[in-house]
């Protein structure tokens, strides 16, 4: 099982493969990208009966080792379990809600929330880098970076030091989940808020 605070499992190119249009296509929808919570193992049947139906869907994924019993086998896992991204229409969710999976729409009561979009699409260009990717427990405090140079360039984050490496944590604020991607110190710099 892999733990959130070690990477080391994490196979070195990662996959994000999102089950219907690639993703920088499907951030551009007509419709907010939502957050579905979904049955534990039924991201993947969430995603594709959401595809067949007509909706843009991303469940962002990651590869790592598993032991099995005669051999380690590279495996696909989605970067945050239980939860499939879907644009739609928050005004007509019935057919979402009733896609197989599916348990909900998370939100502020029952009110559906939209995902920050810059922050789906960060995801989306962490796991496109070639970096190496994976789970990280959400992070509320640490020094927000901008990445200047590599294949993170523009890219905000928080900054994170951990077995000599350091990492970019990117969040999905309102899932309260976080991935981190191991970067070069030389590529980031603090980010400069402006005084109020």
């Amino acid at each position: 099982m892999l733990r959130p605070n070690d990477l080391s499992n994490l196979c070195a190119v990662p996959c994000g493969r999102p089950m219907g249009p690639s993703p920088s296509e499907a951030f551009r929808a007509e419709y907010p990208w939502f957050a579905l919570r979904v049955k534990s193992n039924f991201e993947r049947v969430a995603a594709s009966h959401l595809g067949q139906r007509g909706y843009h869907e991303y469940l962002p994924a990651y590869q790592t080792r598993s032991q099995w019993s005669d051999r380690v086998k590279v495996v696909e896992r989605p970067l945050f379990p239980g939860y499939v991204f879907c644009s739609f229409d928050p005004s007509s969710r019935l057919p979402v809600l009733a896609t197989p999976g599916v348990l909900h729409i998370v939100g502020i009561g029952k009110k559906p929330a939209p995902v920050d979009e810059s922050e789906l699409e960060a995801v989306r260009a962490t796991l496109q880098s070639g970096l190496s990717v994976g789970p990280w427990p959400f992070l509320q405090v640490g020094e927000r970076v901008v990445v200047d140079r590599g294949p993170l360039r523009g890219l905000e984050g928080l900054v994170t030091h951990l077995k000599g490496a350091y990492r970019l944590v990117i969040s999905i604020t309102l899932l309260q989940r976080s991935i981190a991607a191991e970067i070069d110190r030389e590529w980031i710099r603090p980010v400069r808020r402006a005084c109020s």
